[in-house]
C-alpha cells in the first residue's frame, strides 16, 4: 500500500476539479448494472481515462467512467464500472477507487455485481444480498507496508457488510414482491468461469453465488471504516451435473434484465442512510 495515498489525494483532487459535489454514497455498478448511473440527476461524467493512475475498464459491460450527481435526493458517486483482477490489476489497484470515494466525502459504499447461482435454490435473475464472503482470489489490496492514515494494519472482517442497510434492502425486496436471497459470494480470480469440479468445491466450502470481484472493494471498505452492502445479480446457474457455456455477453445480458431489482433495492439503501 506504500505510496497509495498520495495517489488517491491526486484523483481526488482531479475529481474536485471537475464538480464541487461532495457525496455521501458510493456506489460500484457491476456488469450489466450500469444504467443506474443513468438516473443520476445533474450528473457530471468523468471518464477514467481523463483522471490520474486510473486505467481503462475492459469488462464487458463496464462503461469505464465516474458519474457524480444526485440519486434521491441523495448525492452520490458512481462507479460504471470496476477494474478487476483479471485484467491484470493488482487487489490494491482494484479497490483503490473506495479510498477516492471516501476521500470525496462518502460515508456508504454500495457494491453491486454479477455473479453464478451455485445455490441449487437460485435462479437466473434473483438477486442475492450478501452476508459473508469466500477469497479464494488469493489476493488481498492490504498486503504491503501499511497507511495507517488510511485505516488499521489488522482489520477485524468478523461483518464486512453492514446489516442494518442490508435490511433495508431486502425490505425493499419485500415491498416491491421478488425473491432476495440472503447468502455467501466466493471471490474468484478468473477470468475463466468455473470447471464443474470448483463448483462442487464451492457449495462444500459454503458458498451460495461465485463471481470475480467485490472481495477486494469489502476489504478495503472494512479498512477505511465504511459501512458496506453489496447485492448480487444471478445471471447463470452453475449446477455441476447440468452445466452448460457461459459467455460473458449473457450474463451482462441476464443482468441487464433484471437490474430493476437491484435498482429498488440500491434505492433502500439510500433511504436508510437519511
Amino acid at each position: 500500500m506504500q505510496g497509495l495515498r498520495q495517489q488517491i489525494e491526486e484523483v481526488a483532487a482531479a475529481v474536485r476539479q471537475r464538480t464541487d459535489l461532495a457525496p455521501r454514497v458510493g456506489i460500484i455498478l457491476g456488469s450489466g448494472l450500469g444504467g443506474l448511473a443513468d438516473e443520476i440527476e445533474g450528473a457530471t461524467a468523468i471518464p477514467y481515462g481523463e483522471l490520474p493512475h486510473l486505467p481503462q475498464s475492459t469488462a464487458v459491460g463496464h462503461a469505464g467512467r465516474l458519474v457524480l450527481g444526485e440519486l434521491d435526493g441523495m448525492p452520490v458517486v458512481a462507479m460504471q464500472g470496476r477494474f478487476h483482477l483479471y485484467e491484470g490489476r493488482s487487489a490494491s489497484q482494484s479497490a483503490m477507487m473506495v479510498y477516492v470515494m471516501k476521500a470525496l466525502g462518502v460515508r456508504t459504499l454500495v457494491v453491486t455485481n454479477a455473479a453464478g447461482g451455485i445455490n441449487p435454490q437460485y435462479r437466473v435473475g434473483d438477486p442475492m444480498l450478501l452476508d459473508d464472503h469466500i477469497n479464494l482470489m488469493f489476493r488481498n489490496p492490504l498486503v504491503g507496508v501499511n497507511d495507517d492514515e488510511l485505516g488499521p494494519r489488522f482489520p477485524d472482517m468478523s461483518a464486512p457488510y453492514d446489516v442494518r442497510l442490508g435490511e433495508a434492502a431486502l425490505a425493499a425486496a419485500r415491498r416491491e414482491n421478488f425473491v432476495c436471497h440472503r447468502g455467501v459470494y466466493a471471490g474468484m480470480l478468473g477470468p475463466t468461469y468455473e470447471t464443474r469440479a470448483e463448483y462442487r468445491m464451492l457449495r462444500r466450502l459454503g458458498a451460495d453465488a461465485a463471481g470475480m470481484s467485490t472481495v477486494p472493494e469489502a476489504i478495503a471498505a472494512q479498512h477505511a471504516a465504511l459501512p458496506c452492502v453489496a447485492i448480487s445479480t444471478i445471471t447463470n446457474e452453475c449446477s455441476p451435473d447440468k452445466l452448460g457455456e457461459t459467455s460473458g455477453d449473457e450474463v451482462v445480458h441476464a443482468a441487464d434484465a433484471a437490474s430493476g431489482k437491484v435498482r429498488a433495492m440500491v434505492r433502500a439503501v439510500l433511504a436508510a442512510v437519511g
